[in-house]
C-alpha cells in the first residue's frame, strides 16, 4: 500500500513504535491526538515532510472523520486499562465503533483494530467485555478490518516491567498477587511491525483476527523472578493468597492510586496466552524473548545502574 495512514493514540506507549514501522514502509502518517503539540516527538522517528498531525476526540465523530479524510488506512490503538464502565464503554467500543465508521465513511482500503487477548463481549471484566464489543462495532462497521489481539506488551516505556521494578528497586520484599497467572508478553517493537504489515496489505490480512504474543509463557512468580535478577534485587516474595488479593482489589480498587482496580485482578483470573497458532507466524515475525532485550533497559533501577555487581 502506497498512500496515507491514519493512527489513532500514535503518541501513546505503542504508538510510537507504530509510526517507526509504518514510516519504514514509505507511506505518509497522519498522527491523531488530542493535543498535537504533545506529540512532536514523534518526528525524529520519520522523514522529513512524512509525519503530519490532526485534532480529534473519540466523542466527536465529525472531527473523528476529518482525521480520516484522505487516509488509505487507518490505525486505532486507543485503550485504557482503568476507569469506569462508563469510560470503558466510551474508549473501547463506541470509539472503536466511531473510527470504524470515519475509516469506512471516507472510503480507507484498511484498518487494523487493536484489542486483547481475552476480549469477549459476555466477558465480567469491563475491559475485556467492551475490548470484545470494540471488535464486534469495528467488524460491523469495517468488515475488512484487521484485529490484533496482543497478550501483554512489553518495552521500554511500558507501565508493565517498568512498574514492578520501580517497586523492587527499593521493597525490603515484594508481595506476589496471582503468582499462577499466565502470561505471553510480546515485545512492541514485534507488535508494531504486525500493525504495519497488515496496515499496507489488506489483501493477505483483511478480515482476520490474530493472536499475538512472545516466544515464552510465564507465571506472574516467574515474572518477578526475572525482573528481581535483571535488576540486581534479592528480595523476598510473599505469595498473597487469592481469597485475600481478590478481597482488597474489590474494597480498595476503586481509590486512586491503588495497585490493582477489581476490573484487573478479574482478568487475572484468565490466562493471557495465544490460544492457538502465534498471530506473528502469519507476519514472518520471530517473536523476540523478554531476557533478550527487557534488561537493556531495566539496568536504570540497579542501585548503581550498570555498575551494580550482580550475584
Amino acid at each position: 500500500m502506497t498512500g496515507l495512514v491514519t493512527i489513532f493514540g500514535a503518541s501513546g506507549f505503542v504508538g510510537r513504535y507504530v509510526v517507526q514501522a509504518l514510516a519504514k514502509t514509505g507511506v505518509r502518517i497522519r498522527a491523531v491526538t488530542r493535543d498535537p503539540h504533545n506529540a512532536q516527538f514523534l518526528k525524529p522517528l520519520t522523514e522529513l515532510g512524512q509525519l503530519g498531525y490532526a485534532r480529534a476526540r473519540l466523542d466527536d465523530a465529525d472531527s473523528v472523520r476529518a482525521a480520516c479524510e484522505g487516509a488509505t488506512g487507518v490505525v486505532n490503538l486507543i485503550g485504557i486499562l482503568d476507569g469506569s464502565t462508563a469510560e470503558f464503554e466510551a474508549v473501547q467500543r463506541d470509539g472503536a465503533r466511531t473510527i470504524a465508521e470515519a475509516a469506512a465513511a471516507v472510503g480507507a482500503g484498511a484498518m487494523v483494530q487493536m484489542s486483547a487477548i481475552g476480549a469477549d463481549p459476555d466477558a465480567e471484566p469491563d475491559y475485556a467485555r467492551t475490548k470484545g464489543e470494540g471488535e464486534d462495532a469495528v467488524r460491523t462497521a469495517f468488515p475488512g478490518a484487521t484485529i490484533l489481539r496482543p497478550s501483554i506488551i512489553f518495552g521500554p516505556e511500558d507501565d508493565f516491567l517498568n512498574r514492578f521494578a520501580a517497586l523492587m528497586r527499593l521493597a525490603p520484599a515484594m508481595p506476589v498477587v496471582a503468582p499462577g497467572a499466565r502470561f505471553q508478553p510480546v515485545y512492541v517493537v514485534d507488535l508494531a511491525e504486525a500493525v504495519a504489515a497488515a496496515i499496507v496489505d489488506p489483501g493477505t490480512h483483511g478480515g482476520k483476527t490474530y493472536e499475538i504474543g512472545g516466544p515464552d509463557v510465564v507465571t506472574m512468580r516467574e515474572l518477578y523472578r526475572f525482573i528481581a535478577k535483571a535488576i540486581g534485587r534479592n528480595i523476598g516474595m510473599p505469595e498473597v493468597p487469592d481469597p485475600i488479593a481478590g478481597t482488597l482489589a474489590r474494597t480498595f480498587g476503586w481509590m486512586p492510586g491503588a495497585p490493582m482496580t477489581h476490573d484487573q485482578w478479574l482478568m487475572l483470573q484468565k490466562p493471557n496466552v495465544v490460544g492457538g497458532e502465534n498471530g506473528l507466524d502469519a507476519f514472518d515475525i520471530s517473536p523476540t524473548p523478554m531476557a533478550a532485550v527487557a534488561p537493556n533497559w531495566l539496568v536504570r533501577y540497579r542501585r548503581q545502574g550498570r555498575f551494580t555487581k550482580m550475584a
